[in-house]
């Protein structure tokens, strides 16, 4: 077996909340939307919580991209955009960034290889059973799928958290993220790897901001704070009684403070051929968010920010 099952109660310990600050790699489409940016700075501004090791873009195709690899490289570079604006974060090493697959998997047995790939497994086997790497994917899930393929051991060595597909009560879960390449979301469910997993509508569809919220706290918070209030201006045309979800900023939310996402353990779901959820409760166990704090996630991003900007 490619992947033979992990011990029960490792994975339920690897799942538990974590008790210090821990290493992470995030595996993001940055260029997909607007909510993106806001979870890498928000990462980056949480050094006593989180270590972010490297970022890894990751593809997407819609309006905003001509293809799979054109969303990735086109991530790659909003990636440095934000970088470039938010000093406050600190030095970091060279080939921080990493450019991720430039295609969708084939199927579940076929990795893609790319440089993101290759530098998650050289970190997770870098990495002790003691100390695992977090890695935090709020994007369609390519690259880690082809890593899981191509060294099924880093399975030990991880901790997956995923912002990916629906609630397990709605009728479908054709969520940007994991319907854009399907094949790769099946390698991730169906691994065992430990997994928690941030479902979007009927949990995370309640971290919304709107823009007078943006005006009061984000706009004028440095370079970075403009640039954040600039692309949540851009994004919708007409801002009257209008509020826009930042999806991705819930699984580093959950790292910061663990009380703002209220999480269960549930069998892993099977994903159907017309992308919607199926349940075998003798499956595999992962740990699922049911419920969100909004206030409490935005409250310290905005601080953050605001301290960012104080020391510009």
């Amino acid at each position: 077996m490619r992947f033979p099952p992990l011990d029960h109660q490792f994975v339920l310990e690897r799942l538990a909340p974590p008790e210090r600050p821990v290493r992470i790699v995030l595996d993001t489409d940055t260029y997909n939307e607007i909510d993106d940016q806001f979870a890498v700075v928000y990462a980056l501004l949480s050094p006593e919580h989180m270590t972010v090791e490297a970022l890894h873009a990751a593809p997407f195709h819609n309006s905003r991209s001509s293809g799979p690899g054109d969303g990735m490289v086109k991530s790659f570079e909003e990636i440095h955009r934000l970088l470039d604006r938010l000093p406050a974060a600190g030095p970091r090493e060279a080939g921080f960034v990493k450019r991720g697959s430039v295609r969708w998997l084939p199927d579940s047995e076929t990795p893609v290889e790319s440089e993101a790939t290759s530098d998650l497994i050289e970190r997770a086997m870098a990495s002790s059973v003691d100390d695992p790497l977090y890695v935090v994917a709020i994007g369609a899930i390519t690259n880690v799928a082809s890593a899981l393929l191509l060294a099924p051991e880093i399975r030990q060595r991880i901790i997956l958290l995923w912002l990916g597909g629906h609630a397990r009560h709605w009728p479908d879960t054709r969520e940007f993220n994991l319907r854009q390449d399907p094949a790769a979301s099946r390698v991730v469910l169906d691994c065992g790897v430990p997994l928690g997993r941030f479902p979007c509508m009927g949990v995370v569809s309640h971290l919304h901001t709107t823009l007078p919220e943006m005006a009061e706290h984000v706009k004028g918070k440095g370079a970075i704070g403009d640039y954040l209030f600039q692309i949540y201006r851009e994004y919708h045309e007409d801002q009257f009684a209008y509020s826009k979800q930042i999806w991705d900023l819930a699984p580093l939310g959950w790292l910061v403070n663990p009380s703002w996402a209220q999480m269960e353990f549930v069998s892993s779901p099977m994903l159907t051929n017309s992308i919607a959820w199926a349940f075998d409760e003798n499956r595999h166990v992962i740990s699922c968010a049911r419920h969100v704090d909004r206030d409490g996630i935005f409250r310290d991003l905005f601080r953050k920010l605001g301290r960012a900007g104080a020391g510009e």
